[in-house]
């Protein structure tokens, strides 16, 4: 029989792994009509467990993307947080109750459960509408990257080959597949082959720490069952996460010698199963009774392992991000949102620059702002595990963790856990040289979402709302109260040099400014003072375009707009907003060159 011979093709960004990194990737690209495949190797999706809880920030991210509802519709959400300490009577006792979120300007101030399973199909039903569905069992067997400088440095080439195993094809027929694409993302998890392939050190350590994970629908008469509760017993520490529907899933601390083969050191899932775990929580929920109300959904054991790789990318070709990038411990709930913010972070970056928009340079980002985040992001991880997973002090053991430095700690890294507080530093991307005229708009942090009220028809809008993940800038005008005549006539100069041809609004426009970015409105004038048709054209392209700081019809929401945002209403600001909802440069109304000077560091001119 004559061999089969390998198939090939080309792509624009083949996806490898569709876990949470990839799945957000692949949903971005083929929402902004990128030419791109998502390959996996397990036959079926996540049917359980793994990965559970999404931080106020990525709802936000998810709610740009039009996804968030759902989630919310299917997920629990955790409000409240309770700590229960060791009682001078033996057992456990409350020592205290907070708000499971310490993030003052989170538009959702929850988390939200959900297993990681139906967290995906969120995404694949999306992917299936534009185009992308996985492509599996597929398993990648090889992959080169071109050493010619011409061809790394040629948007339009297709410098990485790789070889792609098809796991389920018939006998006989070609089960391999070569795939020329532009661009590789390696999403492929903490043992990534793509990082490994294309030799990248993970560097770290594991920890000492053991713990297992059950998931059930318990029978107990634990008063906080349905909030989120650091536990520290005498017998160790214990998490609880409320789940979707009557689901609870259990974080235990355990001792070496529950799971360690003393002949090897190494963990042996064989000495541990859900019920023995369970056995374990029993004794740190003294004197409160739980127990199993019927069967186990999942069950794991890990050791801690606290890494960051030493680079995201190789010649901004072949990226790397989420676990195959940085792992850490799950209590603090931020593995699945880390890695859907990396590809959050570079989707848009690809989609400009195999659009011709950008600078290949643009991609240099990528890793300069996730590898910040996911060391910031094991600093943070190392302190809490320790704290976690530390002895609570008790009248025997005064040295111990106190109820106040957890709780100090919980409220403190509440601005990071929950993803409202990332901020990334200067960079071609962030320039914040006129940060006083919007000091309640970091420059780096994503844009603090407000409510404000369409001009044309006085319907209260969070702004967020009005800022989708479509992949454009949104260029936000404070055009001050343009009632008075003074200030009219400022904005309708600025208006009248953004049209000009050397400004960004034209020079980067290639087709249709419209394509590239969004301008939007936004006034301090009052709704019965003034009409969205006062405006200058260009800055009310749509009627619904324009707002004002104002509130609704019945003073619910709505006003304290500029005052939030450090806005002086007699001067007014320009604010551009990536298109990952970061706030990239402020400036006052008479500084469009620096705005211009902005864009163009990394944007390319028609």
């Amino acid at each position: 029989m004559p061999l089969a011979v390998a198939k090939e093709s080309e792509v624009d960004v083949l996806i490898i792994g569709a876990g949470p990194a990839g799945v957000m990737c692949a949903n971005a690209l083929g929402m902004a009509g990128v030419n791109v495949r998502i390959i996996d190797q397990r036959p079926a999706k996540v049917a359980a467990g793994q990965a559970d809880g999404i931080q106020p920030r990525t709802i936000e991210v998810l709610q740009s993307y039009g996804l968030a509802q759902r989630l919310l519709r299917e997920g629990n959400q955790m409000h409240m947080a309770a700590f229960y300490n060791p009682s001078p009577s033996g057992g456990i006792e409350r020592t205290g109750r907070a708000p499971d979120v310490t993030a003052p300007t989170a538009r959702y101030p929850f988390e939200v459960t959900l297993h990681q399973g139906a967290i995906e199909a969120i995404f694949l039903d999306s992917m299936r509408a534009h185009g992308v569905i996985v492509e599996r069992p597929i398993v990648p067997t090889a992959l080169e990257l071109s050493k010619s400088e011409e061809e790394l440095k040629d948007p339009n080439a297709h410098p990485v080959k790789v070889t792609l195993q098809h796991l389920d094809s018939p006998q006989g027929r070609g089960d391999t597949e070569i795939v020329r694409a532009k661009f590789v993302v390696g999403a492929d998890g903490a043992h990534s082959w793509v990082r490994k392939t294309l030799g990248i050190a993970l560097d770290g350590q594991q920890t000492d720490y053991i713990w297992g994970v059950v998931d059930m629908v318990p029978d107990t008469d634990f008063p906080d069952i349905r909030c989120r509760c650091a536990v520290h017993s005498t017998n160790g520490s214990c998490m609880v996460i409320p789940r979707e529907g009557d689901l609870v899933r259990l974080y235990i601390q355990l001792a070496d010698t529950d799971v360690v083969d003393p002949a090897t050191g190494r963990v042996d899932k064989s000495r541990m199963g859900p019920q023995q775990l369970l056995a374990v929580a029993q004794k740190s929920f003294a004197p409160f009774h739980i127990d199993s109300s019927g069967h186990f959904d999942w069950w794991t054991l890990y050791i801690i392992g606290q890494r960051v790789a030493a680079q995201f990318s190789v010649n901004e070709r072949v990226f790397i991000a989420g676990d195959a990038c940085h792992t850490h411990s799950p209590k603090a709930g931020q593995g699945m949102n880390a890695s859907m913010n990396d590809t959050h972070n570079l989707a848009w970056k690809l989609a400009h620059v195999l659009r011709g928009w950008a600078d290949l340079s643009l991609l240099k980002t990528y890793e300069l702002e996730r590898r910040k985040y996911a060391q910031d992001l094991i600093n943070f991880d190392k302190k809490f595990s320790k704290l976690f997973s530390g002895k609570p002090r008790t009248q025997d053991h005064q040295d111990g963790v106190s109820h106040e430095e957890f709780l100090e700690a919980f409220q403190t890294f509440g601005a990071f856990t929950s993803g409202i507080g990332v901020h990334y530093e200067p960079s071609a991307l962030t320039h914040a040289q006129h940060q006083a005229c919007a000091a309640g708009l970091p420059v780096g942090e994503r844009l603090v979402p407000h409510v404000f009220v369409r001009a044309a028809d006085a319907r209260p809008y969070n702004l967020h709302d009005a800022l989708p993940s479509d992949a454009r800038f949104k260029v936000l005008v404070f055009a001050g109260d343009v009632a008075g005549s003074a200030q009219a006539a400022r904005v309708s100069a600025l208006a009248e040099q953004m049209a000009r041809p050397e400004s960004f609004y034209r020079r980067f426009a290639h087709r249709d400014p419209a394509d590239v970015f969004e301008i939007l409105a936004i006034c301090a004038a009052k709704k019965q003072d003034v009409n969205y048709t006062d405006l200058p054209p260009l800055f009310r392209q749509h009627w619904s375009k324009v707002f004002l700081d104002d509130t609704d019809m019945y003073a619910r929401e709505g006003g304290g707009g500029y005052e939030a945002y450090g806005i002086d209403a007699q001067e007014g600001a320009i604010v551009v907003v990536r298109p990952d909802g970061y706030v990239g440069i402020v400036a006052p109304l008479n500084a469009l060159q620096d705005v211009n000077a902005y864009f163009s560091s990394f944007m390319r001119s028609q």
